[in-house]
């Protein structure tokens, strides 16, 4: 059995001495594990850094095996990353909520978002928003999608404010203000609107991590991403200076 395809490392262990064991989300075969010969090595460790482009060829004598990965470089994302906690953070947080994925289901269009959000690392205005959205992609991906599009309570698609903690779902303004604190707040970039303030991606986190909480993490009896915690608090800090 062999394929070919490209794809992000989100995750690397040692295996052996000079082995190693990656963990691949790629564009056409989902996320996949396979073992880097020679993956510890001087060559190899720039390679299998997570947040890195690849491109695999995979080899496994039968399609249930873990089988063997060849790798080559596509785009090494990883060293300027690492350099900057924000960003580090931001990428962990991915490439932790990634590792949820079942093995070998294909997600393009998750995996397409994710090399975006990677993309636009360099801006720190950009990402953290495009991470939220991602985190929402997640969600949906898994059979666990919010409905943004109109109000659960009179159908209409303008004026949404709130989302509701219960059914995941958008209300408008006017049906919300009542139950306001009960109710989580719709930040303008997930509605339409232009520019990513931190107030709102603030916002966006807290609302994506309550599902990703409810419905991925706590069955599983596991915590969100340590990096994702860390993430939230600096983006506070930078709104209170």
């Amino acid at each position: 059995m062999e394929w070919r395809d490209e794809g992000v490392v989100i995750g690397v262990r040692a295996h052996g001495e000079t082995s190693a064991i990656a963990e691949i989300l790629t564009a056409e075969h989902g996320r996949c594990l396979g073992m880097v010969r020679g993956g510890r090595s001087r060559h190899m460790r720039p390679v299998l850094q997570p947040g890195n482009l690849v491109m695999v060829t995979w080899r496994a004598r039968l399609e249930e095996h873990m089988g063997a990965y060849v790798l080559e470089p596509l785009s090494l994302k990883a060293g300027f990353i690492l350099a900057h906690p924000l960003r580090l953070a931001g990428m962990n947080t991915l490439m932790g909520l990634a590792q949820m994925l079942p093995e070998r289901e294909p997600h393009r269009r998750l995996y397409d978002a994710a090399h975006v959000v990677l993309s636009q690392m360099e801006d720190d205005a950009v990402w953290p928003a495009l991470l939220v959205r991602w985190e929402l992609g997640l969600l949906d991906e898994l059979g666990f999608g919010l409905d943004l599009s109109r109000c659960a309570s009179t159908g209409q698609e303008g004026d949404l404010a709130y989302v509701s903690p219960r059914t995941g779902r958008a209300v408008s303004k006017a049906a919300g203000l009542p139950y306001h604190e009960r109710l989580f707040h719709l930040p303008a970039f997930l509605n339409g609107a232009q520019g990513f303030a931190v107030n709102d991606v603030l916002e966006g986190f807290k609302l994506s991590g309550f599902f990703l909480e409810r419905h991925i993490y706590g069955p599983r009896q596991i915590a969100l991403p340590s990096a994702r915690a860390w993430l939230c608090d600096s983006l506070k800090e930078r709104l209170a200076a």
